[in-house]
C-alpha cells in the first residue's frame, strides 16, 4: 500500500504564514475603503470637498435657534435665581455669556470655514502632531459624557409622550431595585428613545441642516405655546418669581454675577473648541458670523420663556417647575394630553438634534482621527451612542455622582486654555496661514520636534489652567476650602484661561518662533486633492496645491 504523504515542518510553517488569521480577516473587513495610510486619513477626515459645503448663513441661524430651544434652555435661569439673582439679572447674565462665547465660536469657526478641516486636524497646527492627540482625547471624553446625559433628557421627552398617549403608564409598577437608580417607566422610555435615535446617526453632517431647520421652526412655536398657555391660564404679573428682586449687593453681587457668567460660558465651551466640525461644511468664510448675534438672542428668549412658565407653575400646581416636561405632564384632559404629546415630540426632535450635533458628531470626529483606518464619522457615532448611553449609565451619574457632574461642568477650566492657544496660533502667530496638507503629514512642519509636540503650546496650556485648579477643587469636594482670591480667580476662569494661554503662547512664539511653520501664503484645499485618497493622483494633487 502507498504510504500517506505528510507535510514537512517547513511546509506547515509556510502554509500557516500564507493563511491569514481570523483576527486579520476581521480587521481587513472592517478597514475603510477610503483610508490613506500615508496620511493617516480617510474621506471623513480629509478637508470637505466642494459638493459637501452646503451650509449657508440661514443654516447656521437655524442651527443655533434649534440648539438653544430645548428643555435645558427653559432651565437656564433656575440656578441663577436660586443663588440670589433676579430674573432680569439672570437674563442679562445669560445674554452676555452667550454673546462672549458666540464671539469665540465665530473666531475659531473661521478655521473650519476656510480650510474645511475639523478640530482634530486643526489642533495639530498649534499643539503639534502627537500632542494634539491629548487635546482630542480630552474633548472626546467631554462629548461622550454629555451625550449620555442628554440621552437621558431625550428619554424624559419620550416618557412624557407615553404619558400623553397612555395615562395608565403613570401606574406601571416598578420592577427594578432601588439601587438601579432608574425605574421601569424611565427605563422603558430610555430604550424607546435609543431605538428612535440610533438610525439618526446615519444621516451625513451636510444633510443634517434639514433637521435643524425643522427644529428651528417647531421648538420656538412650542415655547411660545407653553408661555402663552401659562399667561392665559393664570397671568404672571404678581407671582413670587416675577417680583423676585436681587438679594445680593455690592461686591457679593458682582462676584455672584461673574460666577453665573462663567457657568453659562462653560456650557458652550466645548462647542467653542470643536466648532470647526460644523463650519467646515460652510459654503463660504462668512456664513457662520451670524452666530455672535443669534446665540445670545435665542438664549435670552428661551430663558424668558422658562421664567414665565416656572412662575405660572407655582400658582397652578403649588411648585416651581423649571422643566417644561414636568409642566406638560400635568395636562391631563384629552385636549391637554394631545397638546402635551406634540410639545414632548418636538422637544424630542430638539433633543436629538442637540445631542447629535454638540456631542455625537464631535466625539465621532475624535474617534475618526484616533483610528482613521477603521472608524469614520458614522461608525464613530454608533460607538459614542453605545458608550454614552449604556456604558456610562447616565441615570447613575445623575442620581449618585453629583461631584462627578460638578467636575464635568467645570471642564471649561481646560477647554478655555485650549481655545486660547488655538485662537492665538491662528490669528496672532500664523496670521491665518496654514498649509492644510502638512497637517496630514506626521513628519511635516507641524510635527515641531521628534516628539511631535509644540512645547510653546504645552507651556501656554498649563499656564492657562494650573492657577485655576485651587478654585475648581471645592466645586467637586465641598469639604475643601480655599482662599477668597482663589475662588474669585476661578469665577474669572474662562477669561483668564483664554487670555493667559493666548498671550503666553504668543509671547513664547515671538521669542522662540517655529520658523518652519511660518508661511508667506496659505495653502488651501483643492477639489482634485480632496477626491483622491492614494497613489499618483494624490501626489499630483498635493504638488498642484503647493505650486499654485
Amino acid at each position: 500500500m502507498p504510504s500517506e504523504k505528510t507535510s514537512s515542518p517547513a511546509e506547515s510553517t509556510a502554509m500557516d504564514i500564507a493563511r491569514p488569521s481570523a483576527w486579520s480577516r476581521i480587521t481587513k473587513r472592517l478597514e475603510l475603503s477610503s483610508v490613506d495610510d500615508q496620511r493617516r486619513s480617510n474621506a471623513d477626515l480629509d478637508p470637505v470637498p466642494p459638493h459637501r459645503r452646503t451650509w449657508r448663513t440661514h443654516n447656521f441661524v437655524m442651527y443655533w435657534i434649534s440648539d438653544n430651544f430645548s428643555p435645558s434652555g427653559f432651565r437656564n435661569a433656575a440656578s441663577l435665581m436660586a443663588i440670589g439673582l433676579s430674573w432680569r439679572d439672570s437674563l442679562v447674565c445669560i445674554t452676555v455669556a452667550q454673546f462672549i462665547i458666540g464671539v469665540v465660536i465665530v473666531l475659531n469657526g473661521v478655521v473650519g470655514s476656510r480650510y474645511h478641516i475639523n478640530f482634530s486636524i486643526q489642533s495639530r497646527a498649534s499643539f503639534g502632531y502627537y500632542f494634539s492627540y491629548l487635546m482630542i482625547i480630552m474633548r472626546m471624553i467631554v462629548g461622550i459624557f454629555w451625550y449620555g446625559i442628554q440621552a437621558y433628557t431625550g428619554a424624559e421627552c419620550v416618557r412624557s409622550m407615553i404619558y400623553a398617549i397612555w395615562p395608565s403608564f403613570h401606574n406601571v409598577k416598578n420592577t427594578l431595585p432601588v439601587s438601579a437608580n432608574i425605574d421601569t417607566q424611565m427605563m422603558t422610555a430610555y430604550v424607546v428613545y435609543f431605538i428612535i435615535v440610533l438610525p439618526m446617526h446615519y444621516i451625513p453632517m451636510h444633510h443634517l441642516k434639514w433637521l435643524f431647520t425643522i427644529k428651528s421652526i417647531t421648538t420656538p412655536i412650542v415655547g411660545f405655546a407653553i408661555m402663552g398657555w401659562v399667561i392665559h391660564k393664570v397671568g404672571v404679573s404678581n407671582t413670587s418669581l416675577w417680583t423676585q428682586e436681587t438679594t445680593l449687593h455690592g461686591s457679593t453681587l458682582a462676584w455672584t454675577f461673574l460666577s453665573g457668567l462663567y457657568a453659562n460660558i462653560g456650557t458652550w465651551s466645548t462647542l467653542a473648541v470643536n466648532v470647526p466640525d460644523f463650519t467646515r461644511y460652510a459654503a463660504n468664510d462668512k456664513s457662520a458670523y451670524i452666530t455672535a448675534l443669534v446665540l445670545p438672542a435665542t438664549g435670552c428668549l428661551i430663558t424668558f420663556f422658562g421664567v414665565v412658565s416656572a412662575a405660572g407653575s407655582n400658582i397652578l400646581y403649588g411648585q416651581i417647575l423649571w422643566d417644561p416636561l414636568l409642566l406638560i405632564d400635568n395636562w391631563t384632559s384629552s385636549g391637554g394630553r394631545a397638546a402635551a404629546f406634540f410639545c414632548a415630540f418636538f422637544f424630542l426632535i430638539a433633543q436629538i438634534g442637540v445631542n447629535i450635533a454638540a456631542n455625537s458628531i464631535s466625539a465621532a470626529n475624535d474617534l475618526n482621527c484616533l483610528f482613521p483606518r477603521y472608524i469614520n464619522i458614522r461608525r464613530g457615532q454608533i460607538i459614542v451612542a453605545f458608550i454614552g448611553s449604556w456604558a456610562l449609565t447616565p441615570w447613575n451619574i445623575l442620581t449618585g455622582a453629583p461631584a462627578f457632574i460638578s467636575f464635568m461642568s467645570g471642564y471649561s477650566v481646560w477647554l478655555g486654555p485650549m481655545a486660547g492657544v488655538l485662537l492665538s496660533d491662528f490669528y496672532l502667530v500664523h496670521k491665518q496661514k496654514y498649509d492644510v496638507w502638512e497637517l496630514y503629514n506626521k513628519h511635516g512642519i507641524y510635527r515641531y520636534n521628534k516628539w511631535g509636540t509644540n512645547w510653546r503650546a504645552f507651556v501656554a496650556f498649563f499656564i492657562g489652567w494650573v492657577p485655576l485648579l485651587p478654585g475648581f477643587i471645592p466645586t467637586v469636594n465641598s469639604s475643601i476650602t480655599v482662599s477668597t482670591g482663589a475662588t474669585h480667580l476661578y469665577y474669572l476662569g474662562y477669561f483668564y484661561g483664554v487670555g493667559a494661554a493666548a498671550l503666553s503662547y504668543y509671547v513664547l512664539c515671538r521669542f522662540w518662533p517655529a520658523t518652519e511653520t511660518m508661511l508667506a501664503r496659505a495653502v488651501l484645499p483643492d477639489a482634485d486633492v480632496i477626491d483622491g485618497h492614494s497613489g499618483d493622483d494624490m501626489e499630483e494633487g498635493i504638488e498642484a496645491a503647493l505650486g499654485d
